[in-house]
């Protein structure tokens, strides 16, 4: 009996947590929809194609010496969301995937990614997410079959 107490008050709070609506909290942000064909020129313009490549974009760093290789889009079993996207654009470390965690891409727990927040307006931050958002194709994970 006590093991479901504990239990229960662990969900209640973790709920309480998730739908955290304090002054600090992203609750009631929401953006205009952007134009990914902006947002694809926003990628070009701000020589994103140094450090990333779009899967089925690959033409998009023809031309360009990569600094390193930092993959965006393709199939994947969840689709960030559009506040996921922003935070990765304006703080990049807040969350680096473990495959990315070398030095080439990372130190001391920062991101390589330069800050693009005093050179990128609101409007081409919010056409860029919009593009980013555009590269991703869900499918189904079917590897959990009981």
């Amino acid at each position: 009996m006590r093991m479901r107490k504990v239990l229960l008050s662990f969900v209640l709070l973790a709920a309480a947590a998730a739908c955290d609506t304090g002054p600090k909290s992203g609750y009631g942000l929401r953006l205009p929809e952007g134009e990914p064909d902006r947002g694809r020129q926003v990628f070009i313009d701000k020589h994103c194609t140094s450090c990333h490549e779009v899967i089925g974009q690959e033409p998009l760093r023809e031309g360009v010496d990569p600094e390193m290789t930092v993959y965006i889009g393709g199939l994947t079993t969840k689709i960030d969301t559009y506040g996921q996207l922003v935070t990765s654009v304006v703080n990049p470390s807040h969350k680096i995937a473990k495959t990315y965690r070398r030095d080439e891409f990372s130190s001391n727990g920062e991101s390589a990614m330069r800050s693009y927040n005093d050179e990128m307006t609101v409007t081409e931050l919010i056409d860029l997410v919009a593009f980013l958002q555009e590269q991703y194709e869900e499918f189904p994970d079917d590897s959990y079959y009981y």
